[in-house]
């Protein structure tokens, strides 16, 4: 094969819907690329050895696609610089984290990032990427707070599929150094927080990878009582987003993409109906706020994470909240350089795990039957 086919080949790939779900991808040396050139499709060479870098990575799929496996490599760069992501234990079972880390090392994304990257514009780490169903969360009990699969009665949580929904519809994350106050009720919702960060649903294009750390921008609020308590759910988009410039609040959103607020409170409404519970409700009648209501949400969780860290008094009882930060000035509880580095050496080295079950990728039609 002639180099300008290799490359063509190398490049474009074929058809991601015929892609099998091991598809690894083969990088071909970077002068054989042209420099405009940022994404592969994931496709096997087994004529092109992989070079040392060589990592297997998401195939990304159209939504009406077939998804069978999303994965990540065991460490990777981050959207904002200066992040990476470490991925420990063996993905698909209760072993599996993914460890976030600065340029000096190991950190907890619920605590050491801040909470501004500009002026208007704020960090979030991503915990569940789009069209992925597995339960993943910041770890708030532990320290350096990895992000690991929720469980319930011993088994790893998966969220079903309601038709026609599959798996989550945005990348899913939070707002690190934010913290939903349990003493505290709200009066929008007239309920107490949920004890943890504030959620985001970030709607740019891309599909995020677990522990990603974005810069974003607020463009409106959501405020779901999830079992009694405040669930505020934040919508962003990602700075670097081609739509970033254009959206500014909910009614952009609304021009730019037809449906998909309502596609959203649809999919917090019933989420959980597959699994016996009852439709979630909101507050607020289930109105959409704008970036500024958002903004001081975001101040006033900022200010409980504060108090939860011992930077500002009063001090908030931490409960069973891990609150050992690793580079926060001032905070009641310090995790050294060296105690954050060791935690992670011992923890299990990557390993890919079993496929899932096909159960997981079952629609479900509860919430459309009378």
């Amino acid at each position: 094969m002639s180099r300008a086919g290799l490359v063509r080949l190398l490049v474009r790939g074929p058809p991601p819907c015929l892609l099998p779900s091991n598809a690894l991808v083969c990088r071909p040396p970077p002068s054989l690329l042209p420099s405009s050139q940022a994404t592969f499709s994931s496709v096997k060479l087994p004529s092109c050895p992989p070079p040392p870098h060589t990592v297997r990575e998401r195939t990304l799929l159209p939504q009406h696609c077939s998804r069978r496996h999303l994965h990540c490599s065991r460490a990777r760069r981050m959207p904002v610089e200066g992040y990476t992501a470490e991925e420990r234990g063996v993905e698909n079972t209760d072993s599996y984290k993914v460890y976030v880390k600065d340029s000096l090392g190991p950190i907890s994304p619920f605590h050491d990032i801040p909470l501004r990257a500009g002026t208007d514009t704020f960090h979030a780490v991503i915990e569940i990427p789009r069209w992925t169903n597995a339960k993943m969360e910041i770890d708030t009990k532990s320290p350096l707070h990895p992000i690991i699969q929720d469980q319930k009665k011993g088994k790893l949580r998966y969220v079903a599929n309601s038709f026609p929904h599959h798996g989550y519809i945005w990348n899913y994350g939070a707002l690190p150094q934010t913290w939903e106050n349990p003493n505290h009720t709200d009066e929008a919702t007239g309920c107490k927080g949920d004890n943890d960060p504030v959620d985001i649903c970030e709607i740019g294009h891309r599909v995020a990878n677990r522990g990603d750390v974005l810069e974003v921008k607020l463009l409106g609020i959501l405020a779901m009582v999830d079992d009694g308590e405040t669930d505020w759910k934040i919508i962003v988009i990602d700075v670097n987003d081609p739509l970033a410039s254009s959206l500014n609040n909910m009614e952009d959103v609304d021009t730019a993409m037809p449906g998909f607020k309502e596609a959203t409170r649809e999919w917090f409404r019933i989420y959980k109906m597959p699994d016996g519970k009852p439709e979630n409700v909101f507050g607020l009648d289930g109105a959409y706020q704008g970036p500024e209501f958002a903004a001081k949400v975001v101040e006033e969780t900022h200010q409980f994470w504060k108090q939860l860290v011992g930077v500002e008094e009063p001090a908030e009882d931490p409960g069973k909240l891990s609150v050992s930060c690793v580079s926060v000035e001032g905070a009641k509880e310090a995790l050294s350089r060296e105690e954050a580095a060791n935690m992670l050496a011992e923890s299990p080295v990557f390993a890919a795990g079993a496929e899932l079950d096909s159960s997981v990728d079952t629609w479900h039609y509860v919430h459309l039957q009378k």
